[in-house]
């Protein structure tokens, strides 16, 4: 049989989706197909392997069950019991097709819950909680019982066509196909898609700007569908890192750990929590340190801090991130910042960070925060990106890279300089969104790691060139990207002037002649 293409697998999928359109927004929908995917992705490897090991071992089934038990998923025996007997009234395997067979009962919602809850339990280390924050028996996401049976139903049918067999499917394969089915979701959902995704090309951008090196741990605090920190795992070519991420939307917090197990990152812990009130990632009592950060935060998130007093007054934060100055609670930018700071490792830790570019400019608390950071030398650089990269907005967005090693070489002028990128110009036109391309990616990257000064791209600031500015990081002040209108020859407009009066003298002449011609009076 021959393996599925990454096409084939977008093609069905996206078909499946038909069943939702229209009916569901795709900010909502999106939970259930790419957890359709997954449960047909394990129930598919694991027929593979019956089969195999049935011709191994013929009938022996203590020896086939022995190897089901060493399997990545365990896929356990469902049992259904009558309320009010407690006598099990029907048995059957948890997995996609037990559930085909079934995609006409009235309670199919009910039963795919039922069957997702037993393989979280089989698979408690792994996969514990990970479907509990998705319903398919929910009225208000799926509509009523005989519409929501429908598009159970159809969902059901459309995962088990006949050449959709994931069995044979790479894991590279499979979970670039989910990555591009989250950001075709999110071109659809629009503006609901922040929540959960951030463009692959930007994602590369700020992977490549922190720099994960192998034996190191990288952490997303705020990692949505948890791409970017896939992909910050990606620039580590041994493969010896480690994954945390933190989110606070559970169906987001889902597609993330599917994310990585799709991609064989079994053991990257994602935790669902609000990052900025009650992190989770946390080691004696202390929040827990990472070698790279890196996030795509909210933008300005309003009413962030959720700790107050009876008279609703802040409580100071007991990790002390947000010490001397707390953030207006109005924008939680550099809340985000300050969080991802305080667990960057001390010395050696790079982080970097997508934020607006009110970030850079806005004064009150958050220009004296900017100043604390740039006075204790954190900042590294400031690249600024194309507007209309995002679904989410259509405002251009700054990376802010931060090296905590500078920090120790805080009194040394020359180390003390902040690179600025102006790449704002450099992009791909797109209909809805634009799009950076390789070149574009390259030329930041190489211009960061090399910190070249280019005209009217790059600049590298002195601290007393910032000072002067009043710590203003508004990229135009430091790189200027005015270009000047080409010189206008004016002799050379002046025969073009006298050539097009000649002309129009003679067409008018000639129309002068037609015109006597028929009787007209000119």
């Amino acid at each position: 049989m021959t393996a599925l293409r990454q096409d084939d697998i977008l093609a069905a999928v996206w078909r499946a989706c038909d069943t939702f359109r229209g009916a569901i927004d795709a900010s909502g929908y999106k939970d259930y197909i790419l957890t359709a995917l997954f449960l047909k992705y394990i129930s598919d490897v694991r027929r593979k392997h019956v089969e195999e090991f049935r011709r191994e071992y013929g009938g022996d089934e203590l020896r086939i069950q022995r190897r089901l038990d060493r399997e990545r998923f365990k896929l356990p025996t469902v049992e259904l019991k009558n309320t009010k007997t407690n006598e099990v009234e029907e048995s059957f395997l948890g997995d996609f097709y037990s559930l085909y067979e079934r995609r006409t009962r009235d309670n199919i919602g009910e039963l795919i819950n039922i069957v997702l809850d037993a393989i979280e339990k089989a698979n408690e280390g792994k996969l514990g909680g990970l479907f509990r924050a998705i319903d398919f028996n929910s009225e208000t996401n799926l509509g009523q019982t005989k519409d929501r049976n429908r598009r159970l139903k159809t969902l059901l049918e459309d995962f088990a066509k006949p050449g959709l067999d994931l069995s044979d499917t790479s894991e590279d394969i499979l979970g670039d196909a989910y990555i591009f089915l989250i950001e075709r979701f999110a071109s659809d959902a629009g503006k609901k898609a922040g929540e959960f995704f951030t463009p692959r090309k930007v994602s590369e951008v700020v992977a490549k700007l922190a720099n994960p090196k192998s034996g190191e741990r990288i952490c997303d605090p705020a990692c949505g569908s948890g791409s970017l920190l896939l992909r910050a795992g990606e620039e580590v070519s041994d493969g010896n890192f480690q994954l945390f991420g933190q989110e606070s939307n559970g169906q987001t917090r889902s597609l993330a750990r599917l994310n990585m197990l799709l991609h064989k990152q079994d053991g990257a812990r994602i935790d669902w929590c609000d990052t900025l009130n009650s992190p989770t990632l946390i080691e004696s009592d202390h929040l827990m340190r990472f070698d790279v950060v890196v996030a795509n935060p909210p933008f300005s998130l309003d009413k962030w801090w959720g700790n107050n007093d009876s008279e609703g007054k802040p409580l100071p934060d007991p990790y002390k991130r947000f010490t001397p100055y707390m953030p207006p609670k109005s924008r939680g930018d550099y809340a985000f910042i300050l969080h991802m700071l305080a667990i960057t490792r001390p010395d050696v830790g790079r982080m970097a960070v997508v934020a607006p570019h009110g970030v850079l400019f806005r004064s009150g608390t958050e220009g004296k925060i900017r100043e604390k950071l740039i006075r204790d030398n954190s900042l590294d650089a400031v690249i600024g990106l194309p507007g209309q990269l995002f679904p989410t907005t259509g405002i251009p967005v700054c990376i802010m890279v931060f090296d905590r090693s500078r920090e120790a070489n805080g009194l040394r002028a020359h180390e003390r300089d902040i690179l600025f990128i102006d790449a704002s110009r450099d992009f791909e036109p797109g209909k809805k969104q634009n799009r950076l391309r390789d070149e574009d990616v390259s030329k930041i990257i190489d211009t960061y790691r090399n910190r070249t000064e280019r005209e009217r791209y790059s600049h590298r600031a002195t601290f007393e060139e910032i000072e002067a500015n009043g710590f203003n990081l508004n990229i135009p002040r430091y790189v200027d990207t005015f270009e000047p209108e080409p010189e206008v020859d004016l002799q050379a407009v002046q025969n073009e002037i006298r050539d097009l009066e000649n002309q129009l003298a003679q067409t008018r002449e000639k129309m002068n002649f037609y015109l006597k011609e028929l009787g007209i009076d000119v």
